[in-house]
């Protein structure tokens, strides 16, 4: 028996003074109940890895400190790559004025940061989701930047998500990247600002139209509405006077009920006399090579396509 009678041992990983207010004692820390992660700070012996509890035990073990970078990337949800979005590493910043984190297992950041790029949330020190993004830049390559650029700036559907504002903008990410002028990553930083824009609703989406660019297709039009009314069917991406909409389907979409609601959304483009494209995962484990081959298609038939021409005359 670990604890005195009466006393429910902690579920989670905790520090040595919340041990020491249950009545724990230091012996009984040494038991087999329990096992020590770093200085000061402890876990239970049978406690499965959970990245928030081990995250919030780490905070209370290090005063004026705050989770960052990857840790905090995937506590936020953020969109990162695969070879990042499982990685139990705890990444733990500090301002100059504090002594360097040096404990088994963690990787430490000594940073500038302004008030406004921390924030506390249930009992959790943590960076912004738009200074994750910025110290993120260091690590990750710029397409990657711009996925989570993205998800920042989109506008989301409060209905679903609780929020009508979004997480930031371009002028934000801006000012903020204008204080940090010497910050190691900076320049990729600039390079992703550059790339982003309002109406990519998932990674993969950006993937796809940085790809377009890349092999030198214009611009596409996000988020585009068949109609100017609401409600009405839309394609994450396309050409509105070439009338070509173009989808990506994600795993979410192999639901029957969005099945069927993707058809019919396609099938409306398609009676009003639009070539529809859809890609899914398997054109961006090409790297969306084979998708851009089919849009450039897609946009050479448009020049000859009579209704299209007569839509390039009258301006529809």
């Amino acid at each position: 028996m670990d604890t005195p009678l009466g006393i429910c041992p902690p579920s989670t990983p905790f520090t040595l003074g919340e041990a020491e207010a249950l009545g724990i004692s230091r012996d009984r820390l040494r038991g087999r109940g329990f096992a020590g992660v770093s200085h000061g700070l402890y876990r239970p012996a049978s406690w499965d890895f959970e990245l928030r509890d081990a995250a919030r035990a780490l905070c209370a073990a290090t005063p004026g400190a705050w989770i960052s970078h990857t840790t905090a990337a995937r506590l936020h949800g953020l969109i990162l790559p695969p070879w990042l979005s499982d990685s139990r590493e705890l990444h733990l910043s500090k301002p100059r004025k504090l002594a360097g984190v040096r404990r088994k297992g963690i990787v430490g950041h000594t940073v500038l940061a302004h008030a406004d790029e921390v924030e506390t949330a249930d009992g959790l020190r943590i960076s912004t989701r738009a200074r994750t993004w910025l110290d993120l830049a260091r690590a990750l390559p710029v397409p990657e930047l711009a996925c989570i650029g993205d998800q920042l700036i989109r506008i989301p559907r409060p209905v679903f998500e609780g929020r009508d504002t979004p997480y930031a903008t371009v002028a934000s990410l801006r000012s903020m990247l204008a204080r940090h002028r010497n910050l190691q990553g900076i320049v990729r930083a600039r390079e992703a600002l550059e790339l982003l824009r309002v109406g990519s609703d998932s990674g993969p989406e950006t993937l796809l139209r940085l790809a377009m660019l890349d092999a030198g297709l214009p611009k596409p039009d996000l988020q585009l509405a068949l109609w100017e009314l609401p409600g009405a069917p839309s394609a994450d991406l396309g050409y509105r006077v070439r009338r070509i909409a173009i989808q990506y389907d994600g795993g979410g979409h192999l639901d029957e009920l969005q099945a069927r609601s993707d058809r019919r959304r396609d099938g409306a483009f398609r009676n009003a006399g639009w070539t529809v494209l859809v890609f899914d995962r398997e054109d961006l484990a090409d790297g969306f090579d084979g998708a851009v081959r089919r849009i450039r298609k897609a946009l050479r038939d448009a020049w000859t396509d009579p209704a299209v021409a007569a839509g390039f005359a009258t301006g529809s």
